[in-house]
Formats: C-alpha cells, sequence, structure tokens
C-alpha cells in the first residue's frame, strides 16, 4: 500500500470515529431530554408551547442535559490532557487544587447564606445580579487555587511536572480541612445544602449561564487540542521534547492553564463530579491509543455522552429512593468498580 494511500486510509478511519462518537453523544442527548421520571410527549412539547410537557422539555430537561453535556466534555479532556502532560494514568482533573479551591469559596457563599451575586454586590444590576453566588466564589477559588499552585511550583523545573501535582495535592487537603471547619460551623439548616453541592449535581441554568460555559469550555478544549501534538512529543521526555523543538515550559503552563480553567468553569456550576475525567481517557486510551491529537475530541464526546447518561440514571432512580441522587454519587457508583476493573486489566498487561 503506498503512502499516500495509507494516509487516506488513517484519516477515513478517524473521520469514522469521530462520527461513531458524535453519533454516540448525539443519542445519549436525545435520551436524555426524551426519557425521565415524568413522562412526556415530544409532539406536545415542540408544538405547544402552553403545555407542561413543554415546560417540562424546555425549562428543565434540555437546559439539564445541555449542562451535562458541556461539563462532562471538559471533565473528561481535562482529565486526558493531565493525564498525559503528568505522564501519569491515575491523574484526575482535581489533583491540582482545582477542586479544593473551588469547593471551599462555595462552601463558604452557602454557609453565609449568599444566594446570587447581587446579594454580595447590591450596586450591581441586570442579569449579572442574578447569577448564583456559590458558582462564583466556586469560580474564584479554583482560580486563586490555580496562581496557587502555579506560583508555588515555580522555579522546580528538575522535578516538572510533579511539583505542580504536589503542590495541587497539598493544597487540596488544606482546603479539605478548612471545608470541614465550616462545616462544623455552619447553621444545621445550610449544612444539607453544603454536602449536597460537595456531592456533585446537575441544576437548571439559564441560557446565558449555559452560553457563558459553553464558550469557556470551548476555549480551554480549543486550547488543549491544538497544543496535543507537542503533548504527545511531552510524553517522551522533556529533553527529547525539548530537541524536536517543542517549547517545554510554554507548553506545560498553557496545558496546566487550560486544564485548570476547563475543570473550574464545570465544578462552579455542579460541584464535584468524580470519575469522569478518570473513566472516559482510560477506556478510550485501551481502545485507541495514547495518540492526544485523537483523545482529546474523543473524550469530549464520550465525556458529554457519560455524562448526560449518568445522570438521566440518576432522574430515574427517583421511584426506587424517593429522591433523586446527585449525579455525582452515580458516577462514583459506575466509575468505582468500572475503574478496578481497568487497573487490574492494565496491571496484567504490565502497563501500571
Amino acid at each position: 500500500m503506498s503512502e499516500a494511500r495509507a494516509q487516506g486510509f488513517r484519516a477515513s478511519r478517524v473521520l469514522a470515529l469521530f462520527g461513531a462518537f458524535l453519533a454516540l453523544a448525539c443519542v445519549a442527548f436525545a435520551v436524555a431530554v426524551r426519557f425521565g421520571e415524568q413522562p412526556i410527549s415530544l409532539t406536545a412539547a415542540l408544538t405547544d408551547p402552553t403545555s407542561t410537557d413543554a415546560v417540562i422539555f424546555w425549562s428543565l430537561r434540555l437546559p439539564r442535559a445541555l449542562l451535562g453535556a458541556i461539563v462532562g466534555a471538559g471533565l473528561a479532556v481535562s482529565g486526558t490532557t493531565l493525564q498525559g502532560l503528568l505522564r501519569n494514568p491515575l491523574a484526575d482533573p482535581f489533583v491540582l487544587g482545582v477542586s479544593g479551591g473551588a469547593a471551599l469559596g462555595a462552601t463558604v457563599a452557602l454557609a453565609v447564606g449568599l444566594a446570587t451575586v447581587g446579594e454580595v454586590a447590591p450596586g450591581l444590576g441586570g442579569a449579572l445580579s442574578r447569577l448564583s453566588a456559590p458558582a462564583l466564589f466556586s469560580f474564584l477559588g479554583a482560580g486563586a487555587s490555580i496562581l496557587f499552585v502555579l506560583s508555588a511550583s515555580q522555579g522546580h523545573a528538575a522535578r516538572a511536572p510533579y511539583a505542580a501535582l504536589l503542590t495541587g495535592v497539598v493544597f487540596n487537603a488544606f482546603a479539605a480541612a478548612a471545608i470541614t471547619l465550616v462545616k462544623t460551623l455552619s447553621d444545621p439548616d445550610r449544612l444539607g445544602e453544603i454536602l449536597y453541592w460537595l456531592s456533585g449535581a446537575l441544576g437548571y441554568e439559564r441560557g446565558a449561564t449555559l452560553a457563558l460555559s459553553a464558550l469557556l469550555q470551548a476555549g480551554a478544549i480549543g486550547v488543549m487540542w491544538a497544543l496535543s501534538a507537542r503533548l504527545n512529543l511531552l510524553s517522551l521526555g522533556d529533553d527529547d521534547a525539548a530537541t524536536l523543538g517543542v517549547p517545554v515550559r510554554a507548553t506545560r503552563r498553557w496545558l496546566l492553564l487550560a486544564s485548570s480553567a476547563s475543570v473550574a468553569g464545570a465544578v462552579a456550576l455542579t460541584g464535584l463530579i468524580g470519575f469522569v475525567g478518570l473513566i472516559v481517557p482510560h477506556l478510550l486510551r485501551l481502545a485507541f491509543g495514547p495518540d492526544q491529537r485523537l483523545l482529546v475530541p474523543l473524550s469530549a464526546l464520550g465525556g458529554a455522552a457519560f455524562l448526560v447518561l449518568a445522570d438521566l440514571l440518576a432522574r430515574l432512580a427517583f421511584p426506587l429512593f424517593g429522591a433523586e441522587p446527585p449525579v455525582g454519587v452515580v458516577t462514583a457508583l459506575l466509575g468505582g468498580p468500572l475503574f478496578l476493573v481497568l487497573l487490574r486489566r492494565r496491571a496484567g498487561l504490565g502497563q501500571v
């Protein structure tokens, strides 16, 4: 087979994979907006805007499915990027301290009873004043933790990328202790809300919030995809990558910032949803290899489908438990056993 034919075959295979995963994400999204605890008629929802079916479809299920797809894509892509950057298949999107800062910020806002940004800045008007205060504090806390981790790990190039990882782990431990203190001192009436947020849940966000979140994730994922070829070379080691022309420090900094921004935007809206950024990249890497140029877009589509379907399971579980479990609980119940199976398989292959 000639080189041109081989390249054409590889391109066709990549396009077929993209098409299959795009179809998977679309099917998952369609199923999520169609089914739930309350059965609805799509015909009534799309033709009669005053019907109950239309209210459920447009105000509840569609925004929630969109949020799940946006957050799932961001967490999965961040996971595959950090696993490649840190050269550690067990790396999670929350390892850099982003989750700790975000959780601490939201916990403080919930503990003092702040509901909207207007309560923090009374002079602020318009749509900004109606934004969620816990989401704002969460994003600010995540941003502060990113700056702290990156600044504290400066000057340790010889141990990069592990300096940022270790700093993030230490910061997460500090944030966990601070959150425990806040919960201990909080009003019992607000403690349940704090615990629910920390367990991870998809809410019903406004269109403007969804649009802003989608723009943030698109920008962050775009940066990670644009640098995916360099990330492939970084897996060879910093010296080899530099010899091949990769600006190692700049590439690592941009990838850390992009992945952290993606996780911060996700956590600010949904709380701590684990295993999405761990399981999805693992499955894809086992199936299609370590090429980040392929893994990044497939992770975005696979992560979106995974979280949307996990949220559908959470909604369908309402009759069983008499309450809707947070989607973070569902992802943990699904992801924990699956991760152990994958870990045993990798150990059997000598890859761990």
